[in-house]
C-alpha cells in the first residue's frame, strides 16, 4: 500500500480542513491516516499529539502516530490504552472526549495534561484514541472535527488491518531504519542540495523557521562546510575525509569523518550519500595520544641529555666511580674506573698479564662489595676501605682508599651501589715528603743551635777583644796624650831658651853658634809640629776636641791664611792665586777648624809641587748650601791606588825610611776628622804628574752636636 503525499503547509481554515479530508481520503492504512491527522492538528495547535490504535500482528496496543511526544511518552501511552484498569481503557466504550490532568496516568505521561478523544464508527466501541496536550477541559473545534472525520475512516481501516495483517511500509520502514542509525546519514544530489536527512543530520544540518539566531548561524556554517568539504571528493568512487563542524546547540567544535558514496537513483538522477561520524572524541583522544608521544619523545630526549651529561660529568671527575647493581654486578663506570676495571679494545689486544691484573682488580673490588651485599649486610648502608690495586698496563702498585654506599629506592629496596675510589698516590707521597722535611728541619735546626752556639761564642770573644781593643786604644790615646804633654813643656822651654840665645840675650854669638842654634830650632819647632798633631787626633778621638760656631767670612779667613803661610810662599817661588766666587756668604762654623784645614792643603800642595803655581779658590753651592773651598797644585800628583790610603793615620804615597818628603802622615787625616765634625768632607782628585786639587765641603750652617 502506498502512503498519501506528505500534507502540505497549514492554510486558511476553509482549505486546511478541505486538504486533509482530502489527504485522509487518500489514505490506505490505518498507520497513514493517523499519521495525517497528527501531523494536521501539531501544525494547527503546536501541541503534543498522538494517535494510539492496535499494533502489528495483534501484540496490543502502539501508538500509530505522534508530534511532539518522546519515545517513552508513546509507549506510556500505550500501555495505558491496553491496561483494564487504565482511566484510558474506558475510552474504549464510552463516547465522548474527555480531559485528564496529569496525574491520572501513573507518572507524568502530558505535563499539564491532556484531551483523550476515541476514534471509531458512532456507536460502536472506538478502535483508536486521539491523544491532545491541551490545558483544560474545553475541546478545541480542529479536535472535534478531526475526530469526526477521521473516526469512521479509522475504524474501516483497522478492520482492513485485521483482515490483512498490516506491513510496515518500505519508505517508512526505510526512514526509521535510517533514524535509528546514531550517526547523521544524509542525501544530496551532486551539487549539494540536500534531499533527505535523518534525525542526527537534521540537528546538525537543518534549522527551522523558528530556530534561534545563533543555532541557524551554525547550521549555516555547518552547511557551507558541508558542502565544501563534499565538492573535494570524486562523483564515482567512495572517499572518506574529514570535515569540522558545529554543535548548533552547545557551540562546540565537533570533527566528523566523512563517508561519501554516489549512488543512482532509480528514476536516473545521481545522488550522493553521506555518512558523517562523529570522530571528535577520536580526534581529541589522537591529538592527545600525539602529545603524550610529543611529551614522551621530549622526556626520553631529556633523560638521554641528562645521561649524556652525568656521563660527562662522571668522566670528568678524576677519581674513578662505579655503579653497580643489587647484585654486584657493574652497571656503570667513568672513564678512570675503566683504565682500572676494563682494557681498552681500541688500544688493540690486551696481553694475558694486562687481563690477569684486571680480573684481579675486580676479584678485589668484588670481595669490597661483599662487605654490603647479603642480608646479613642488610643494615650496612656504608663501607670503606683501602685497597691496593694493580695498573693494568704497567702493573704498578695503585693505592686507593674506596668508599661505597647504598641506593635505596621508595620503598627502602636496594637499587644499586656507588663506589668511589681516591687515589693515594699522592698523599702517601706527600706523608713521605712531610717525614722527609721533618727530617731534614730537625737536622738544620740541630746545625743552626750549633751555630748560634758558636756565633754566641764567637761574639762574646769579639766583644771581649773589642773591650780589649778600646781599653788599648784608650791607654795609647792617654800614653800618647801624656807623653805629647810631657814632649811639648820640655819642647818650648828649649825653643825658648833657643830664641832668648838667638836674640843675643846671653852675648854675643858666633856664626857657627849662631847656625847651630838657629838648626836647634828648626828641629825643635817640626818636632812641636808633630807633637801638635799628635795630640789633635788623640783629643779628637777621644772626644775632647768640641766645635767653637761663629759667624765669619772665607775671604777674611783666606787673606789670613795666605798670610801666615806667606814666608813659605816666598820660599817656594810658586804663584799662588786665591779665587772667591762672587756672592760668597758668611758662614756659621768653627772658624778655627776651617783655617787649620785649608792651611793644611796649603802646606802640602807646597810641600809637593816644585814649579808652576797654587791656586785656592772658595764657591757657594747653593743647591746643597754647602762651601767648598779647593786647592788645586800642579805638584806630582797621587795615584789612584794611595788616594784613600794618604787618609790613614801616620800613612804617605812613600812611606820607606828613605822617603823623599818628610812628615808624620797624620795631616789628611787630621783634615779628614775635622771636616767630619764639621759636617763635610774633604774629596781628591788627583793624577800622577799633573797635579791635585784637595777640596774641603762643609755646610753653610753647621749643626751643633
Amino acid at each position: 500500500m502506498a502512503s498519501p503525499a506528505p500534507l502540505p503547509p497549514a492554510e486558511a481554515e476553509p482549505g486546511a480542513r478541505l486538504v486533509l479530508a482530502e489527504h485522509l481520503l487518500a489514505c490506505e492504512s490505518a498507520v497513514a491516516c493517523a499519521r495525517a491527522m497528527v501531523e494536521w492538528l501539531a501544525r494547527r495547535s503546536s501541541a503534543a499529539v498522538a494517535c494510539l490504535g492496535p499494533g502489528d500482528g495483534g501484540n496490543g496496543s502502539a501508538c500509530l502516530a505522534s508530534e511532539g511526544l518522546t519515545g517513552s511518552q508513546q509507549a506510556a501511552l500505550a500501555r495505558a490504552w491496553d491496561a483494564p484498569a487504565s482511566p484510558l481503557s474506558s475510552f474504549r466504550t464510552r463516547p465522548g472526549a474527555r480531559w485528564l490532568g496529569a496525574d491520572a496516568l501513573e507518572g507524568v505521561v502530558i505535563p499539564g495534561g491532556f484531551l483523550a478523544v476515541p476514534l471509531g464508527r458512532a456507536g460502536s466501541p472506538a478502535v483508536a484514541l486521539l491523544v491532545v496536550g491541551v490545558p483544560g477541559p474545553l475541546v478545541p473545534q480542529d479536535v472535534a472535527w478531526v475526530a469526526s472525520c477521521a473516526g469512521p475512516l479509522m475504524a474501516r481501516w483497522v478492520a482492513a488491518d485485521a483482515r490483512a495483517p498490516r506491513r510496515p511500509e518500505p519508505d517508512r520502514l526505510l526512514r526509521r531504519v535510517i533514524n535509528a542509525v546514531s550517526d547523521p546519514v544524509l542525501l544530496t544530489d551532486a551539487e549539494g542540495t540536500l534531499l533527505f536527512a535523518n534525525g542526527r543530520a537534521e540537528a546538525l544540518l537543518v534549522a527551522g523557521p523558528d530556530a534561534s539566531p545563533g543555532r541557524a548561524r551554525a547550521v549555516e556554517v555547518n552547511q557551507r562546510l558541508f558542502r565544501e568539504t563534499l565538492a573535494q571528493g570524486g562523483g564515482t568512487t567512495v572517499h572518506r575525509r574529514e570535515v569540522p563542524l558545529v554543535d548548533p546547540l552547545e557551540g562546540m567544535d565537533l570533527l566528523f569523518e566523512l563517508v561519501t558514496t554516489p549512488v543512482l537513483a532509480p528514476d536516473g538522477p545521481s545522488v550522493v550519500v553521506s555518512v558523517l561520524r562523529n570522530v571528535t572524541d577520536l580526534g581529541r583522544a589522537t591529538q592527545a595520544l600525539g602529545e603524550s608521544y610529543r611529551r614522551l619523545r621530549a622526556t626520553e630526549r631529556e633523560a638521554r641529555s641528562e645521561r649524556h651529561r652525568l656521563d660527562r660529568v662522571l668522566d670528568s671527575v678524576a677519581d674513578p666511580i662505579i655503579l653497580t647493581d643489587p647484585a654486584g654486578g657493574m652497571v656503570m663506570m667513568n672513564d678512570p674506573a675503566e683504565r682500572l676495571f676494563a682494557w681498552p679494545h681500541e688500544e688493540g689486544p690486551s696481553s694475558e698479564a694486562t687481563e690477569r691484573r684486571v680480573r684481579a682488580n675486580a676479584a678485589l673490588f668484588a670481595s669490597f662489595l661483599a662487605n654490603l651485599l647479603g642480608p646479613v649486610n642488610a643494615g650496612v648502608s656504608r663501607w670503606k676501605s683501602q685497597l691496593t690495586l694493580d695498573e693494568p698496563a704497567t702493573g704498578a702498585p695503585v693505592p686507593m682508599e674506596a668508599m661505597a654506599n647504598k641506593v635505596l629506592g621508595d620503598g627502602g629496596e636496594l637499587t644499586g651501589i656507588v663506589t668511589v675510589f681516591h687515589d693515594r698516590t699522592e698523599v702517601l707521597e706527600r706523608a713521605r715528603l712531610l717525614e722527609r722535611v721533618k727530617e731534614v728541619s730537625s737536622e738544620l735546626e740541630a746545625r743552626v743551635q750549633s751555630a748560634t752556639a758558636e756565633l754566641a761564642e764567637q761574639n762574646e770573644l769579639l766583644r771581649r777583644q773589642a773591650i780589649q781593643l778600646e781599653q788599648a786604644s784608650a791607654a795609647k790615646s792617654q800614653f800618647l796624650a801624656n807623653m805629647s804633654h810631657e814632649f811639648r813643656t820640655p819642647l818650648n822651654a828649649i825653643l825658648g831658651y833657643t830664641n832668648m840665645l838667638l836674640q843675643n840675650v846671653s852675648g854675643e854669638m858666633t856664626p857657627p853658634q849662631r847656625r847651630n842654634l838657629t838648626r836647634i830650632d828648626s828641629n825643635g819647632r817640626h818636632l812641636l809640629e808633630v807633637i801638635n798633631e799628635i795630640l789633635d787626633i788623640t783629643r779628637i778621638e777621644a772626644g775632647r776636641m768640641p766645635l767653637h760656631l761663629t759667624d765669619f767670612g772665607i775671604p777674611e779667613l783666606l787673606q789670613e791664611v795666605m798670610a801666615e803661610m806667606d814666608p813659605i810662599i816666598a820660599r817656594s817661588k810658586l804663584t799662588v792665586e786665591t779665587h772667591l766666587d762672587e756672592g760668597l756668604p758668611g758662614v756659621w762654623s768653627d772658624r778655627q777648624k776651617v783655617k787649620q784645614i785649608v792651611l793644611n792643603l796649603l802646606s802640602n800642595a807646597l810641600k809637593f809641587t816644585h814649579e808652576g803655581g797654587v791656586r785656592v779658590a772658595a764657591e757657594y753651592q747653593s743647591a746643597t748650601s754647602t762651601v767648598a773651598i779647593s786647592v788645586k797644585d800642579t805638584g806630582i800628583g797621587i795615584d789612584v791606588s794611595n788616594q784613600e790610603k794618604i787618609f790613614e793615620d801616620f800613612q804617605q804615597v812613600d812611606s820607606s825610611p828613605t822617603r823623599a818628603y818628610g812628615g808624620t802622615g797624620l795631616g789628611l787625616s787630621i783634615c779628614r776628622r775635622l771636616a767630619t765634625m764639621l759636617g763635610g768632607r774633604v774629596s781628591l782628585q788627583s793624577a800622577p804628574g799633573q797635579g791635585s786639587t784637595f777640596t774641603l765641603h762643609f755646610p753653610r750652617r753647621a749643626r751643633r752636636t
